[in-house]
């Protein structure tokens, strides 16, 4: 880890005059003035008038107690260090201590000099002095690689390379699940609300150090990721602090539990269009976390976990588990697996997609002007929440999958090497890097789609694997792949309302994966259609439906596809002894058809391709 203070390139804020006389000064610059005008001390005998003091006019980038004390033009090195003596002097008989940080000798004459605001009045009427400035921070203009890496892609970055999303996200509120935060950070200051939560368990250890900055750099850290002034996301969005995690960025699932009650009480007492809420944590798998996130989310919030970092199957932790959240792996500056030592991003068919998670510039809880970088998942997340943020700001009507399928319609793929994972976790992680969508973006009528993998069965020929859709989403197809070998088939079950894609075992297979394919677009509905007998082919009643897939399966396991009729194109056709399901699917806006290969040993593979009628560009998913 490292701090930085400037990123790449530069940017030097305005400075304005606080020189005797001025008007309609902040109350702080006031106070200042005031200690200049009512000292009785006099300048020295043959010296100039009182110098001018300046302050950035950007009142976040000042610093406050350091100093740049600088010269008339004509003066040399031997007034710079007179002038030094002197003020050491005045300030030490008033009881004040002061230390010089740099001298200058170039184009200015003069000193860096870290003080008491107290001393200024001293200063300001030393011979020679010309003017004292506050010092200021300054920034790079070309955006951190990660903001740049959001933007790119839709080619959203201005001209000269700074950070320009299509809108701040302050339409959207951020609910953050961390420790503390430094709420005097110039970052976060006025952008995080301390909320009245706090449920952290003890410290491990009996000789715990509790300073501020490492009770708050992780909080601090990943608030700047999301909406921080210059680091930050979405700089407009409010973030509301729920403290979970203790210093040593450690909590429980009870205290997670209440925390999210404690969220869900807050939106009941006080309604939020668009809610974001932001898990930057894992522990083991847990159903009564993975049930709270759910209940979350079909309370209309956007819930996004971290995947965990701890180079595994995301599968395994919790909330990255809960499939209803959006679960964010990390890659670093070149699009590549994130990697921390022995551990790294956690990855598999449980991550929806990756966001940048290395070397992240931040805002640091070491003081209220420093920077640092850091990596995981954490930082992953928080990218995404920051994404999420903008695309409500956009539409704050977005359910929590409109929201998930927006952001991997407009992510990057097949940018990440995944062969360092193994066949399983390489078949079912995605290939996708977060990116912000392009200004004035919509989906509203775009058909978006996903597949979505189950874990992989047993190897017993009557083991089965099942996959379903989110809530909001529609089933538009099911099918079933055994690496290796030839699946039984797969059928269509309805388990609490909702359908599910079951993937059969086949003689000789070592397990079998079902995969759904899962769609959204307005008013979209479908519907299983399931053959009346075994050999006999299930269609598609209502006309306003389109047939969008067949499933194919047969109880004596022989592999038999089916494939939809020529003719109508609202069946599908079956051959003796096989039980298939016509997938059939209605939108105002949805038109389907049939597409068809054929393979080297003559068999007809069948594809569908589903979209809607108004001009917008493919789904690419």
């Amino acid at each position: 880890m490292r701090r930085t203070s400037a990123w790449i390139g530069w940017a030097l804020c305005l400075c304005a005059s606080l020189a005797m006389g001025a008007q309609d000064y902040p109350e702080d610059d006031e106070m200042i003035l005031d200690l200049i005008r009512e000292d009785g001390t006099q300048p020295e005998s043959g010296a100039e008038p009182a110098a001018e003091f300046l302050r950035c006019n950007k009142a976040a980038w000042r610093m406050p107690g350091q100093y740049l004390v600088i010269l008339r033009q004509g003066t040399h090195e031997s007034h710079v260090q007179r002038t030094i003596r002197r003020l050491r002097a005045k300030a030490a008989r008033r009881g004040y201590l002061l230390e010089i940080l740099q001298t200058y000798s170039g184009a200015l004459h003069g000193f860096l000099v870290k003080m008491s605001s107290d001393v200024l009045h001293l200063a300001v009427k030393l011979p020679h002095v010309h003017y004292i400035e506050e010092d200021s921070s300054v920034f790079a203009q070309s955006a951190p690689w990660n903001l740049q890496r959001l933007l790119q892609p839709h080619g959203s970055t201005s001209e000269n390379g700074t950070y320009q999303p299509p809108n701040d996200g302050r339409m959207a509120e951020v609910y953050l699940m961390d420790g503390s935060v430094q709420m005097s950070h110039r970052e976060v200051e006025g952008r995080v609300l301390i909320t009245d939560f706090n449920n952290v368990p003890e410290e491990d250890g009996v000789r715990v150090h509790r300073q501020a900055s490492q009770c708050d750099s992780h909080g601090t850290h990943v608030a700047g990721v999301v909406s921080g002034s210059d680091s930050g996301v979405a700089r407009g969005a409010g973030v509301n602090l729920v403290r979970v995690l203790n210093c040593q960025g450690k909590g429980t699932v009870s205290g997670a539990l209440a925390g999210m009650e404690y969220i869900r009480a807050a939106l009941l007492a006080r309604p939020v269009g668009a809610v974001v809420v932001l898990l930057p944590f894992v522990g083991g798998f847990s159903r009564s976390l993975n049930t709270a996130c759910r209940d979350m989310v079909a309370n209309g919030a956007v819930v996004i976990a971290a995947a965990g970092n701890y180079r595994d199957d995301a599968c395994l932790y919790s909330p990255a588990s809960e499939p209803e959240v959006i679960t964010v792996g990390a890659v670093n500056a070149a699009d590549q697996l994130m990697s921390q030592g022995a551990g790294g991003t956690n990855f598999g068919r449980c991550v929806d997609l990756f966001a940048p998670g290395d070397d992240i510039v931040s805002a640091s809880s070491d003081c209220s002007t420093c920077f640092t970088t850091r990596g995981g998942t954490s930082q992953a997340a928080a990218h995404a929440a920051g994404v999420a943020a903008v695309m409500l700001s956009s539409n704050q009507n977005m359910s929590p999958v409109q929201v998930l399928q927006m952001m991997l319609r407009y992510s990057v793929s097949n940018t990440i090497n995944l062969l360092s994972l193994s066949d399983t976790h390489r078949l079912t992680t995605p290939n996708l890097v977060a990116a912000m969508p392009p200004a004035n973006s919509t989906t509203d009528e775009e058909l978006l789609c996903r597949s979505v993998w189950s874990e992989r069965s047993g190897a017993a020929s009557t083991d089965r694997a099942a996959s379903r859709c989110r809530r909001g989403e529609e089933m538009m197809g099911c099918s079933s792949y055994a690496p290796g070998g030839v699946p039984a088939g797969e059928t269509i079950t309805t388990n609490s309302e909702q359908m599910e894609c079951v993937a059969y075992n086949g003689p000789g297979v070592k397990g079998v994966y079902a995969v759904a394919r899962c769609c959204a677009v307005s008013s979209l509905q479908c519907r299983a259609h399931a053959s009346p007998e075994p050999g006999q082919d299930p269609e598609c009643v209502s006309p306003q439906y389109h047939l969008s897939g067949c499933t194919s399966w047969s109880a004596a396991q022989v592999s038999s596809n089916s494939r939809p009729h020529h003719g109508d194109r609202r069946r599908c056709v079956v051959k003796e002894g096989v039980t298939s399901h016509a997938l059939c699917c209605h939108a105002p806006s949805l038109e389907c058809h049939l597409l068809e290969n054929t393979s080297a040993d003559k068999d007809q593979l069948v594809f569908f391709s589903c979209r809607s009628r108004c001009p917008v560009p493919p789904a690419g998913l």
